[in-house]
């Protein structure tokens, strides 16, 4: 059984001084009586006594010194980052032995999670040179320090090259100088519509600028002939239903003009009123699109939404509207265009039958409208919000789209679901500031 460090090192003392203690003692019960010890003799036992206390000094001093050396060593090559030394050798029930055992518990641990930072960086490495989002960081004074892949081809020049220069150097200053904007920037590699992103970090105790550029231009461009096939369908769709009847009913009453027949005059009389009532309609089309297309910025201004909502109540006269009025206040908003919106909604309400409903309140810093019908729900499909896309006969596929672009211009929004119990339920939002 090995004691304890503390307990050796006691024991060390105690029997490295025990000759020099029991020495006189031994001389005086062996000597005779009125025996005179000699000069050489005191001279050898002090002798002694010192060569043993120099002994114990010297042991005492190994057996501290040495782990503490070892103790030394370590966390030496801990501070230089060296987790593979491990101190072994002590006991690890005196108090060394546990000192050293949660130094190896440290080292194991730091070395874990130096394996688990390499791993993380080697991912967001491939990550970051595999994405075609183009990434930069810049230090506090301006120069880059860090550019992946997707930068290197934007800027047409190997990182290398670039480490060091600062945004204005780069063509990135506006860029640096914005948040979350879409910017037409034109770079040597490439040159688009690219959405700006920044952020801020730290690193080594520094403020650092994260900049990354998405280049949005195929994806715009992608969204923009999609949206032209739907236009040009629509439009295509409309004019040919007025154009077809147009062209038939010119001919008949070119025919009817050249044979001359009893009843031509009533013929080609209402062959032009088709004709006129075709090109009426036709109007509408276009004028509601325009509408649509030209919708200027909101004029925001102080409104009463009490007054707001019993206009818009007023002007609907075919079914009586229930009304729950919330909180009384006023809301910055442009109330034509919120006047229209809940014009059309509580048309579409009314139309769709049922008992009709409007409520509105104030909620997590947002004004909410409830129009709510007990018709018979929501058709399948996602093309209400389809311009020109409509389930009524007289219908001309504009309101909804209208709505909800009034609701998005104001930062809001408009929800359309089915009621649980049947019907119908709208929700324009808008928020009480932006």
């Amino acid at each position: 059984m090995r004691f304890p460090l503390e307990r050796r090192l006691q024991w060390a003392v105690v029997l490295g001084a025990l000759p020099a203690l029991a020495l006189p003692l031994v001389m005086i019960l062996v000597l005779p009586r009125g025996y005179k010890i000699s000069l050489w003799i005191w001279v050898f036992a002090l002798g002694l006594a010192t060569f043993a206390l120099w002994k114990t000094a010297q042991h005492v001093r190994d057996r501290v010194l040495h782990p503490l050396q070892t103790l030394s060593n370590l966390l030496a090559a801990l501070r230089e980052g060296d987790y593979s030394f491990r101190a072994r050798g002590e006991e690890p029930a005196d108090a060394l032995g546990q000192v050293f055992g949660e130094l190896n518990t440290l080292s194991e641990l730091l070395q874990q999670q130096r394996l688990r930072a390499i791993e993380a960086t080697a991912l967001l490495q491939a990550v970051m040179a595999e994405i075609d989002v183009a990434v930069f960081a810049f230090d506090a004074a301006g120069a880059l320090r860090l550019a992946n892949r997707a930068a290197e081809q934007l800027l047409g020049r190997p990182a290398k090259t670039i480490l060091g220069s600062t945004a204005a150097e780069l063509g990135l200053d506006q860029a640096l100088a914005c948040q979350g904007e879409l910017m037409d920037i034109s770079f040597p590699g490439r040159e688009g519509r690219f959405e700006v992103r920044r952020a801020e970090f730290r690193q080594g105790g520094h403020p650092h600028h994260l900049l990354v550029l998405s280049d949005l231009t195929q994806a715009l461009r992608q969204e923009e002939r999609q949206a032209w096939h739907r236009i040009i369908r629509v439009l295509g769709h409309e004019i040919n239903n007025s154009l077809a009847p147009i062209q038939s009913l010119t001919s008949s009453i070119v025919t009817f003009l050249e044979r001359r027949e009893d009843d031509w005059e009533q013929d080609a009389r209402q062959g032009l009123s088709i004709i006129h009532s075709r090109a009426q309609s036709l109007g509408r089309f276009m004028d509601a699109y325009t509408r649509l297309a030209r919708l200027p910025a909101p004029a925001k201004r102080a409104t009463p939404i009490a007054t707001l909502v019993k206009k818009v109540v007023n002007l609907e006269t075919r079914e009586p509207i229930s009304v729950q009025d919330g909180p009384p206040t006023e809301v910055a908003l442009d109330p034509e265009q919120v006047e229209q919106a809940l014009i059309n909604l509580l048309r579409n309400a009314v139309e769709a039958g049922g008992p009709v409903s409007l409520a509105w309140r104030i909620e997590g810093g947002w004004l909410e409208f409830c129009i709510e019908d007990g018709g018979p729900g929501l058709p399948e499909g996602g093309n209400l919000f389809v311009p020109f896309f409509t389930t009524k006969p007289s219908g001309t596929g504009i309101g909804l789209v209208l709505s909800r672009q009034i609701a998005e211009g104001h930062g809001g929004s408009l929800f359309l679901e089915n009621r649980a119990e049947g019907g119908a339920r709208a929700r324009l939002r808008i928020p009480l500031s932006l």
